[in-house]
């Protein structure tokens, strides 16, 4: 860990990012501050990278540039597929209905928003909340990676069709990919549906809540 950290903070600053200082890191990277610490140091070195983006053509609606929010730490990084408009006012991902349900699944988890970790595949709102399109994730893609890379969690829960297809490679509907563990780069992927699609199809809750509590028993959290 100690070393992919070093040598990720040493990219960014090879990439140009200024003001970014390689700190001697502790002998002991087990204690938890420390790698907190490194890991937020991390975390806000990659947003400068991103801050005023314009790399895609998404920078021209928004309001705000959603990066992520929550644990350095996380067992758990929950992947959605882009801000909506409440998103995109606050800067901040999952603050809509939407993420009010995912407030409401976090707690039926015992889990709070700051034990973990929440992003998006794109960092910028899609006009009138449409899917992002297949040049938008290639170019915004790289940013969620190296959120992954940093954070290094345990399990991922992707959110929907587009964190899905990304983080497992399979381009395929939900109803085929839930349901089962997927690997990304050494760390498990599980899939399920947005908290968007349950609000139009109140169905999917029951499933949605069996794919909460494989990651439950994952991250060894009793499941009730």
């Amino acid at each position: 860990m100690k070393e992919q950290l070093r040598a990720h903070l040493l990219y960014l600053a090879e990439q140009g990012v200024q003001g970014l200082e390689i700190p001697g890191l502790p002998d002991n990277v087990s204690d938890n501050r420390a790698e907190t610490d490194f890991n937020r140091e991390c975390l806000q070195a990659l947003w400068h990278r991103l801050e005023n983006c314009t790399r895609c053509k998404l920078h021209r609606g928004r309001n705000n540039i959603v990066f992520g929010e929550g644990s350095p730490t996380p067992d758990i990084v929950f992947v959605g597929e882009g801000p909506g408009r409440d998103e995109d006012l606050q800067g901040r991902p999952f603050v809509g209905r939407a993420g009010a349900l995912l407030n409401r699944i976090l707690a039926a988890m015992g889990l709070q928003r700051e034990e973990i970790y929440i992003c998006n595949v794109v960092k910028c709102r899609p006009p009138n909340n449409r899917n992002p399109e297949p040049d938008e994730i290639s170019t915004c893609s790289p940013f969620l990676a190296q959120q992954i890379d940093i954070l290094q969690p345990r399990v991922i829960c992707a959110l929907g069709n587009v964190a899905a297809a990304f983080l497992t490679g399979r381009n395929a509907p939900m109803t085929v990919l839930r349901g089962r563990f997927y690997d990304y780069r050494g760390i498990c992927v599980r899939p399920t549906y947005h908290p968007a699609a349950i609000l139009r199809n109140p169905g999917y809750r029951r499933p949605v809540w069996e794919d909460v509590q494989e990651l439950m028993r994952y991250i060894g959290k009793p499941v009730p």
